[in-house]
C-alpha cells in the first residue's frame, strides 16, 4: 500500500511547471513590494532567489521532489536564500498560484500549437500548388461523386486546421485571465494590486469572482475540446492517407519512414504512422472525457479532485503537438500519382449530374432531370458502357434534348472546369484559396 504522502503527491507529473511557479512568484513579489506589503530589500533576495531557480530549471535541474512543485519551489527558495523566502507565499494560497500556474503554461502552449497549425498548413498549401492540375474522383459515402482537383481536396483541410488556430485563439482570450490574488476563495484582507500583477505576467484581464477564479478550469476544459477537434481532423486526414496509399487506391505513396514492413509479410508497406494518428485521437478524447467528469461534481471552492487536471492537459499537449509536427512531415514527403487519380475519376459514371445539369438549362426540371439521367446509368449498367460509349440515337431514347455534344461535358477535366461557383473545385477557385491561406498561414 503506498504511503500517504506519495499517494496524494502531484510532483511527478506537476514538475513541468517549476518555471511557470518561479515566474508568477516573481511577479507576486513585486506586486507586494509595490503595495508596501513587503521591504524592498525583501524582495530582492527573493527574486535574486527565484531567478536562481529559474535558470536551474531552464538547465533541466528541477528543485528536490516535494508534495507538489509549489511547495518544492518554496522550500527551495528558503534553502537558498534562508527564511525571508517564507514571505514570497503572503497574501496568497496554493489554490490561485496552481490556476496561475496552469493558465501561464496554456498561454505559450496555444501560441506553440498555433505555430505547428501553421506549419502543417503551409505543407498542404504547399504540396496544392504542387499538384495543382491532378484531378481525383471526389467522394460522399465513400463512394465515387464528381471529379474535383486533388489541391481541392488538400485544401478542405488546411481550411479546417485555419478554424482550430482560430477555435485555440479564441480560447487563449478566456485562459488569459488573472487568478493570483483570489487567494484560498475569498481573497485576501492585504491591500494588493491585481492589475499591477496582471500586468507584470501580460495578462488582459483579473478574475471577477475570487470563488470561481480557484475553482475554474473551463479554460481547461475548452483547451481539451479545441485539441480534440484539431486531433479529429488529423484523424480524418490519416484516414485519406491510409486509404488513399492502399494497393486498390494507389493515389499516394507514403515515405518509407513512415511505414512500416510486417513481421511475416516482407512485401508490406503498413501506414502505420497515420494509424497512430487516427488512434492518439480516441487518446486525446479520452483525456477530455476526464477532466469532464473530474469537474462535474465539485463543490465550490477548491477540492483536491483538481489536482488530478494536469495529466490530461500535459498528455494532450505532448499528443497533439507530436501528431502535427509527424503529419507535416508526412505531408512534406507525400509522392502522388495523377495517372491513377485521373483513370479513377473516368469511373463510377461521375458526370451524370453534368447530364443532369444539361437538360436542366434547357428548361427541363431539374428533379425531372436527375430521374432521366438516373435512367441512364441504369441503361449503361446494364449494357456494360460508359457514358462515353453511348451515341445520338442512344441518348435521345431518353431525351430528346441531348445531343452527342453532350458527352465531352462528362470527361472529369471538364466537369472540373466548370465548378466556378465560389469556393468551388474550378482552377481559379482554388488559386484564390491558395492566395488567401497563404496570407492566414506564410505570413506572421
Amino acid at each position: 500500500m503506498p504511503k500517504f504522502q506519495d499517494f496524494i503527491a502531484s510532483y511527478a507529473f506537476d514538475k513541468r511547471l517549476a518555471w511557470y511557479d518561479a515566474v508568477g512568484s516573481i511577479a507576486h513579489v513585486r506586486m507586494l513590494k509595490k503595495c508596501g506589503i513587503i521591504s524592498s530589500s525583501d524582495e530582492k533576495k527573493i527574486i535574486k532567489g527565484l531567478e536562481s531557480i529559474i535558470k536551474d530549471a531552464e538547465k533541466g535541474k528541477l528543485p528536490p521532489a516535494q508534495e507538489d512543485i509549489h511547495y518544492a519551489v518554496e522550500k527551495e527558495l528558503i534553502r537558498r536564500i534562508g527564511p525571508v523566502g517564507g514571505k514570497m507565499h503572503t497574501a496568497r494560497s496554493r489554490n490561485d498560484q496552481v490556476a496561475l500556474d496552469l493558465r501561464l503554461y496554456l498561454r505559450d502552449e496555444i501560441i506553440r500549437l498555433a505555430d505547428l497549425l501553421n506549419a502543417l498548413q503551409q505543407e498542404l498549401v504547399s504540396a496544392a500548388e504542387k499538384n495543382i492540375g491532378a484531378v481525383m474522383p471526389g467522394y460522399t459515402h465513400l463512394q465515387p461523386a464528381q471529379p474535383v482537383l486533388f489541391s481541392h481536396h488538400l485544401l478542405a483541410y488546411a481550411w479546417m486546421f485555419q478554424r482550430d488556430k482560430e477555435r485555440f485563439s479564441d480560447c487563449y482570450d478566456r485562459v488569459n485571465v488573472l487568478p493570483l490574488g483570489s487567494a484560498a476563495l475569498a481573497g485576501t484582507s492585504f491591500k494588493i494590486d491585481r492589475n499591477f500583477t496582471a500586468k507584470l505576467l501580460g495578462f488582459a484581464s483579473v478574475s471577477e469572482n475570487s470563488m470561481d477564479s480557484v475553482s475554474d478550469r473551463d479554460f481547461a476544459a475548452e483547451f481539451l475540446s479545441c485539441a480534440s477537434i484539431a486531433m479529429m481532423h488529423l484523424s480524418r486526414l490519416s484516414e485519406e492517407l491510409i486509404v488513399w496509399s492502399s494497393a486498390e487506391f494507389g493515389f499516394v505513396r507514403l515515405a518509407d519512414e513512415f511505414t512500416s514492413g510486417s513481421s511475416i509479410m516482407p512485401q508490406k508497406r503498413n501506414p502505420d504512422v497515420a494509424e497512430i494518428i487516427r488512434g492518439k485521437s480516441g487518446r486525446v478524447y479520452g483525456n477530455q472525457t476526464a477532466l469532464l467528469s473530474i469537474l462535474k461534481g465539485l463543490p465550490l471552492t477548491y477540492n483536491r479532485d483538481l489536482q488530478e487536471d494536469k495529466p490530461p492537459v500535459f498528455d494532450t499537449v505532448d499528443t497533439l503537438s507530436s501528431c502535427l509536427e509527424v503529419t507535416a512531415a508526412m505531408l512534406a514527403s507525400l509522392k502522388i500519382n495523377p495517372g491513377r487519380m485521373l483513370s479513377a475519376a473516368q469511373n463510377g459514371y461521375m458526370g451524370a449530374t453534368e447530364l443532369a445539369d444539361y437538360l436542366a438549362r434547357k428548361g427541363i426540371p431539374f428533379r425531372e432531370a436527375h430521374g432521366v439521367v438516373k435512367n441512364l446509368v441504369s441503361y449503361c449498367v446494364s449494357s456494360g458502357k460508359v457514358f462515353e460509349d453511348l451515341n445520338a440515337a442512344e441518348l435521345k431514347r431518353f431525351s430528346p434534348v441531348f445531343s452527342s455534344e453532350v458527352l465531352k461535358l462528362v470527361l472529369p477535366e471538364s466537369i472540373v472546369r466548370t465548378k466556378t461557383s465560389y469556393g468551388g473545385t474550378a482552377l481559379p477557385s482554388v488559386k484564390l484559396q491558395i492566395r488567401k491561406l497563404k496570407k492566414l498561414c506564410f505570413q506572421k
